[in-house]
C-alpha cells in the first residue's frame, strides 16, 4: 500500500515541506541520501544525473560534492553539506543559496521523511517564486520521496 505524502509551504520562512512514510530505518535511509551515489536513484525532478568524479562517496559536515545534472541542457552543480546530524538530518546548498534538507523521524512502519526546499537564504527567492520553481520543486519533492519509499519497499 502507498503511504501518502503530506506538503506544507512556510511563505513566511520561504519553506517548501513534504513528508513521507519510508518503510526503512532512519540509519538505512541515511546512509542512501550520504552517499552521492544513489542521489539519482530517488530523484524525483530527473535533472540529477551522476556525482562528479571527485565526490566523497560519503557526505559530511562542509563536504562539497558535485553532481552532473540535466534540465533541457546538461551542467554542473557544486554543493556544499551545510547540515549534518547522523541518522537524522543532513542538507546542502550551492552556489544559488537555497538549501535542500532531510529531517528522518523514527515512527511505527519505518521512517518519517521530510524533505524541504528552503529558499529564504537563495540569493534571488522571487526569481525562484516567478518562474515557477517553489512550486515545481514540491512536485519534485513529492517524487522524490515517492521513489525513495520504493526504493525501499523493493529491497524487502
Amino acid at each position: 500500500m502507498k503511504t501518502p505524502s503530506t506538503s506544507a509551504h512556510d511563505k513566511e520562512n520561504k519553506i517548501v515541506s513534504v513528508s513521507k512514510l519510508v518503510p526503512a530505518s532512519a540509519e538505512q535511509i541515511f546512509e542512501l541520501l550520504a552517499n552521492p551515489e544513489m542521489h539519482a536513484v530517488i530523484d524525483g525532478s530527473g535533472s540529477v544525473i551522476a556525482p562528479k568524479s571527485s565526490a566523497p562517496q560519503r557526505l559530511s559536515l562542509n563536504a562539497t560534492f558535485g553532481m552532473s545534472m540535466k534540465r533541457g541542457v546538461p551542467y554542473k552543480m557544486t554543493n556544499t553539506v551545510v547540515e549534518f546530524v547522523e541518522g537524522k538530518q543532513i542538507a546542502w546548498r550551492h552556489f544559488g543559496g537555497h538549501v535542500w534538507r532531510y529531517i528522518l523521524e523514527p515512527t511505527t512502519g519505518g521512517t518519517t521523511v521530510t524533505e524541504q526546499f528552503s529558499y529564504g537564504t537563495s540569493k534571488s527567492p522571487l526569481t525562484l517564486k516567478l518562474a515557477g520553481y517553489v512550486k515545481g520543486n514540491e512536485k519534485a519533492i513529492k517524487q522524490t520521496l515517492a521513489n525513495l519509499a520504493d526504493y525501499f519497499a523493493n529491497k524487502k
